[in-house]
């Protein structure tokens, strides 16, 4: 409660006169120094291209050069394939490491430290090279083959950069599961579900909302790995510019063109990755607007 003196005060401040002061806006210096900044490190940039030695009419030509396009097709093909085939390995694994049995629980989280911990182009130079440790493979007696044959740069960069995405994939999906509330799971155990139908029927189709997000950056993340399969002359976008530069000496015309495609790429993938993640995500919005 206020006192005679309070209430003095306040009437006082009330009707002060305060016609002769004058309102300063707001000084963001801070930001003034940093847009500053990037503009002048952009312009630096534009300059340094400008200024290059740069033949921007050899980027025209072979944007477009079949070798390009076909690398691009190969780039594209070989991200497709070995997400799917990590996808598939990242989904077993994490319902192995969510298992009560102890063995596989113990195969997984074996799979996951081994290539999480190992280089990814050590592992492509490893199944590239494989004919070194198994020199054939099959059934001893009944068919057999020479791994050399068998193991192109094509397989080889399937199997390395799968296997790899893989054991990523499998600490995304298993944050996805745990995601899920237990009492899920109880409420399928309730029914009589048995435990894998109430992982694909139940768990699995909730926690696509946390998985969905991580796998489309890793997805792009797979564009750009596929360069590191040159190395094993498998004939990506990369190897293919790197290949032409060898023999025209237009090493930064090439690559300027070699990355263009992959932020074409990618712009189309992420745009994708978006309308993916608004559809899993309707039902969680619904769900909150109801909270």
């Amino acid at each position: 409660m206020l006192t005679a003196g309070s209430r003095q005060a306040v009437d006082a401040c009330a009707l002060a006169d305060i016609s002769h002061l004058q309102h300063v806006p707001r000084r963001y210096w801070g930001r003034y120094i940093a847009t500053a900044l990037i503009l002048a490190a952009v312009l630096f940039i534009l300059d340094a291209f400008a200024r290059g030695q740069i033949e921007w009419q050899y980027v025209g030509r072979f944007l477009t050069a079949e070798s390009i396009r076909s690398g691009l097709v190969n780039t594209v093909v070989m991200s497709i394939l070995a997400m799917a085939l990590g996808v598939v390995l990242g989904v077993v694994t994490a319902v192995m490491r969510v298992s009560s049995n102890p063995v596989l629980g113990w195969v997984a989280r074996t799979y996951v430290w081994l290539f999480r911990g190992t280089p990814v182009i050590l592992q492509l130079l490893l199944w590239f090279n494989l004919a070194l440790v198994l020199p054939t493979l099959g059934i001893p007696g009944v068919w057999e083959v020479r791994t050399v044959d068998v193991m192109s740069p094509f397989l080889a960069a399937l199997l390395g950069l799968g296997i790899n995405q893989g054991a990523y994939t499998s600490e995304v999906v298993r944050a996805g599961l745990l995601s899920v509330d237990a009492g899920q799971y109880e409420a399928a155990k309730s029914i009589g579900m048995p435990r894998m139908l109430a992982l694909r029927r139940v768990i699995l189709p909730q926690a696509m909302r946390v998985i969905i997000p991580p796998i489309g950056n890793e997805f792009v993340g797979m564009i750009k790995l596929t360069s590191l399969a040159s190395v094993i002359q498998y004939a990506e976008i990369l190897h293919n510019a790197q290949n032409i530069y060898y023999a025209n000496a237009r090493v930064i015309e090439l690559l300027i063109v070699a990355g263009i495609w992959y932020i074409a790429v990618v712009t189309v993938l992420a745009l994708l990755q978006s309308r993916v993640e608004s559809h899993f995500a309707r039902g969680a919005g619904r769900a909150s607007a109801r909270q």
